[in-house]
């Protein structure tokens, strides 16, 4: 009888956490994306300000977080979005994965960023010459889990077979574009946020040379 009761509570207390609050904790969408359009403006100038690195900003955040993006993001090295955006501590939610799919974990874990701590814009961010794609548009068995990686993005591949392009850049895009939308499909929670206009959602690929980020929208 206990056990059932504790379950019960800890159920409770889930569901609690994640009733979404009327009231963004955050910044608006439309702010929120503006301020890592501009973060993104200063990497690329080699201008970054690095804020909201100091001693006291990291006291201060260990009290709580409030992101106000939150970004799902490949696992490349080369990718470090508080560096790409120049944001710190706590500005940002990230979720990082080899190819930058969403599973249910990844889908739970954005969920929780927008419903409880009050991120505002979800960006889902690829970028050129991922050794994912790469992989997954070459084919063949891969060693180990690798080939979980390269499954998920399969089907970005299959939809962009024949056209004309760079297979790997062509593929890169449309799994950006089907992973926003699986994101949306798969969660109730982020998708009405979406439609009441109190969250956006989207894509993004980033250059690594040069380091500037196209965002783009998903319809």
């Amino acid at each position: 009888m206990k056990k059932l009761l504790l379950i019960s509570s800890l159920a409770a207390i889930s569901m609690a956490a994640l009733a979404l609050d009327p009231t963004p904790k955050s910044v608006s969408p439309k702010v929120a994306l503006e301020r890592l359009v501009n973060g993104n403006a200063r990497f690329v100038a080699g201008k970054p300000i690095h804020p909201d690195q100091s001693v006291k900003r990291r006291a201060e955040s260990a009290k709580g977080q409030a992101p106000f993006a939150s970004i799902l993001a490949c696992a490349d090295s080369r990718l470090g979005p508080e560096l790409i955006f120049d944001q710190g501590i706590g500005n940002l939610f990230v979720v990082r994965v080899a190819g930058n799919t969403a599973d249910p974990v990844g889908i739970g874990s954005l969920e929780y960023s927008v419903a409880v701590l009050g991120s505002r814009t979800i960006v889902v961010m690829g970028h050129e010459k991922c050794g994912a794609v790469s992989a997954a548009v070459k084919g063949g068995e891969q060693p180990g889990s690798i080939g979980a990686v390269t499954k998920a993005i399969e089907p970005a591949v299959e939809q962009v077979k024949g056209r004309s392009g760079d297979p790997v850049k062509l593929a890169t895009t449309q799994n950006v574009r089907d992973t926003v939308n699986k994101i949306r499909a798969e969660s109730s929670i982020i998708s009405d946020l979406e439609k009441k206009g109190e969250l956006r959602i989207v894509g993004a690929e980033y250059a690594l040379a040069n380091g500037k980020v196209k965002m783009f929208a998903v319809k």
